[in-house]
């Protein structure tokens, strides 16, 4: 009716979608970024908010934001942060372990092939790999901590 071929908005439609995700990815990123951002300055104007009515800053503890996408809260203490990187590189190294060995107990037990279980040493290595990542990441009680304020 208008001229032209309908057989070619098919290729178009399937390439404009990559596109259209890659412009909500980036779009989503710059608004989590603003989002986080906001609510660091709430937090911040609490305590001094806080500071400024006579509270001891001592006594507030570490910053902590909540993050507004459901991943639960972020501290300044830097020894909660690493016990938090700790305990997720520990959790991933232990299931991308037992994925890896489940993978070349199972591939042993159906190929004809001799050494296609060799495939499943690629995840477990990986996983063995985020298990000693993890130990290095260990927080160590030499660690430095805040200095604390003076008491007037």
């Amino acid at each position: 009716m208008f001229g032209f071929d309908e057989a070619a908005l098919i290729p178009l439609a399937a390439l404009s979608i990559p596109v259209v995700a890659i412009i909500g990815g980036i779009t989503s990123a710059i608004v989590r970024g603003i989002l986080r951002q906001r609510a660091w300055e709430l937090v911040q104007r609490e305590r001094i908010a806080a500071i400024e009515r006579g509270i001891d800053p001592e006594k507030l503890g570490h910053l902590t934001i909540p993050d507004p996408f459901g991943g639960g809260f972020h501290s300044t203490d830097q020894r909660y942060e690493a016990h938090r990187t700790r305990q997720g590189l520990m959790i991933g190294g232990l299931v991308t372990l037992f994925v890896g060995i489940a993978l070349a107990v199972f591939l042993n037990g159906v190929a004809d092939e001799a050494n296609v279980w060799m495939v499943g040493l690629l995840p477990a290595a990986v996983g063995l790999a985020l298990l000693i990542s993890a130990a290095l990441v260990k927080p160590n009680d030499d660690a430095p901590r805040m200095p604390p304020t003076s008491q007037h």
